[in-house]
């Protein structure tokens, strides 16, 4: 993908387009840490480990408490 920057008063901005923002689960209030190598730059967003942490323990404890009825259900 070839991306060009566009003027956006004295600065420049890079359009991310929403395939790729829904990609990587990103939105206008997702923190980003922007980080160069000297010739790259790299966007990175930048998630709450302790809330990830919460979401995959109750997801874990859903799959305990009703994986058998869910898969039941499934087939």
């Amino acid at each position: 993908m070839i991306k060009r920057l566009t003027k956006h008063g004295n600065s420049l901005a890079l359009v991310i387009e929403r395939g790729v923002l829904d990609l990587l689960n990103i939105d206008a209030d997702t923190p980003l840490s922007v980080t160069t190598n000297g010739t790259s730059l790299v966007v990175t967003p930048i998630r709450d480990e302790k809330k990830e942490q919460r979401v995959r323990t109750a997801v874990a404890e859903g799959n305990r408490r009703y994986g058998r009825m869910l898969k039941r259900l499934a087939d």
